[in-house]
């Protein structure tokens, strides 16, 4: 929303004041749109290719939508169809980086990989915030003003594309597709060498495997029917859901708008800025301190509490208080707004910010683990699609205070969502969620899986070392 707000780039494409609202509601929520369908897009090809080229697609796919975007032509179609080009790239990656993640990172430390999809994420939308800040206060209305933020997105949407090529494709998919040699190989190299734990872990994912195609025949929609993984879908959804309630994606995109509802005068994008450097460094706490400590269902159950704990304070300031739109410096009742909004964004990136997205990556089975975060993915980006259509809106409409006493409602009931129907997966690895969410069908011994494989490769160890010592002997 922080373009949107600029004189130059209301000029350019020729809309006035009486359509802003409309405007800033279909830009955002164009991309949504986008990204919803290319969720489904990239499944089957995800499926069929692997997870690297189909992130090098995603990216080819982004940077089109870029440079239709970054084109002056005066013409809000074109950019609106920039958008959802963008937005089909977008959410491609949304998919794919949560299986890739999840798929190769080890089980001790998976939350902490994990949870850099959202700092990533966070640190991109905390430099967008910065640099429509300084197009804004450095460079002269122009189109160039708007150009510049546009035509910067570009980079990181290139560097996701080149750097794919650099590393090797998911030793998971590579396993399901019966290239098990391709697939260790992928495993060592993550892992870093080749030891008896990780010999024992590529005996557990073939095994997981092996299993599945046993329940189910290998028959796809057979493994989406099994009761654990119609729960896994229905939790993929309204996990998703859940996180859009909390209504911490619609501060962010909304961010300048909002913060000028509550009091910040004409120091909107700049106190914005500040909002962005908040949530990089919540998200960076929760890694590097809570992650791996007090686990998945706790976080969201904390986080929703405190987030709606802030939304009900911040209806109450604005209520009370309610802001001077002609105002041009912060009013005391504006700071207070401003700094519960603040520590709202903290308890959302030391939760369900980074959490929902580790989760939705790390619950399904291997076989239907492009089904199951393709759907969570796209519902995130519908659910995303329709806050980012209420809530100008609601702000127009209905006032700041009421939109922000809504979401308090929405966020304690999370609480209650994440107690009843969240399972814990902290510590435990992809092929144990079969036992996490009691599917009958598909869950074996991963312990005695795994103690085999490792008395196995340490047999092998010292079957080879006797060999060299053999050959030594005879030699001399």
């Amino acid at each position: 929303g922080g373009i949107l707000t600029l004189k130059s780039f209301q000029t350019d494409f020729r809309y006035g004041k009486a359509e802003q609202t409309s405007v800033n509601s279909n830009a955002v929520s164009v991309l949504q749109a986008g990204a919803f369908f290319g969720c489904f897009f990239i499944w089957p090809i995800a499926a069929r290719f692997g997870r690297r080229w189909s992130l090098v697609v995603s990216s080819v796919v982004f940077e089109v939508g870029a440079i239709m975007q970054v084109i002056n032509s005066h013409s809000m179609s074109l950019f609106y169809v920039g958008r959802v080009v963008s937005g089909l790239g977008v959410g491609a990656a949304t998919v794919l980086v949560p299986i890739y993640a999840a798929e190769m990172s080890p089980k001790e430390i998976r939350g902490r990989l994990g949870s850099c999809f959202q700092l990533f994420f966070a640190a991109g939308v905390c430099v967008s915030y910065w640099v429509d800040y300084a197009v804004e206060a450095r460079v002269a209305p122009s189109t160039r003003q708007w150009q510049i933020p546009i035509a910067l997105q570009m980079v990181p949407g290139g560097l996701v594309g080149l750097g794919m090529l650099l590393i090797k494709e998911s030793a998971r998919w590579l396993a399901k597709r019966g290239r098990n040699e391709e697939a260790l190989e992928s495993l060592i190299w993550v892992r870093g060498e080749d030891t008896p734990e990780v010999q024992a872990e590529f005996a557990e994912i073939l095994m997981g495997i092996q299993e599945e195609i046993r329940a189910t025949e290998g028959v796809t929609w057979r493994e989406v029917k099994l009761p654990a993984n119609r729960y896994r879908l229905f939790i993929a959804v309204t996990l998703q859901l859940c996180q859009q309630l909390t209504g911490n994606t619609s501060l962010a995109y909304y961010a300048p708008q909002i913060f000028a509802a509550v009091g910040a005068g004409t120091s909107n994008l700049l106190i914005t800025g500040f909002f962005g450097i908040i949530k990089v460094v919540s998200v960076l706490c929760f890694q590097a301190f809570l992650v791996e400590r007090i686990g998945r269902k706790w976080a969201f159950m904390g986080g929703a509490a405190g987030m709606g704990t802030c939304m009900l304070i911040i209806a109450i300031i604005v209520a009370i208080f309610p802001p001077n739109p002609l105002a041009t410096s912060i009013t005391s009742s504006g700071a207070a707004a401003i700094a519960i909004v603040y520590l709202e964004a903290a308890s959302y990136n030391l939760s369900w910010g980074p959490c929902a997205w580790l989760y939705l990556g790390e619950m399904f089975p291997s076989r239907i683990r492009e089904i199951g975060v393709a759907s969570g993915a796209a519902s995130q980006w519908i659910f995303n699609f329709m806050m980012s259509q209420i809530t100008p809106h609601a702000i127009a409409n209905i006032g700041a205070w009421k939109t922000f006493l809504m979401f308090c409602i929405f966020n304690f009931a999370i609480v209650v969502y994440a107690w009843w129907f969240l399972r814990e997966t902290a510590g435990r690895s992809l092929e144990e969620m079969e036992t996490v969410f009691g599917s009958a069908e598909t869950a074996f011994d991963v312990e005695a899986t795994r103690r085999k494989a490792v008395l196995g490769a340490e047999a092998d160890a010292k079957q080879s070392a006797t060999a060299r010592v053999g050959q030594v002997g005879e030699g001399s």
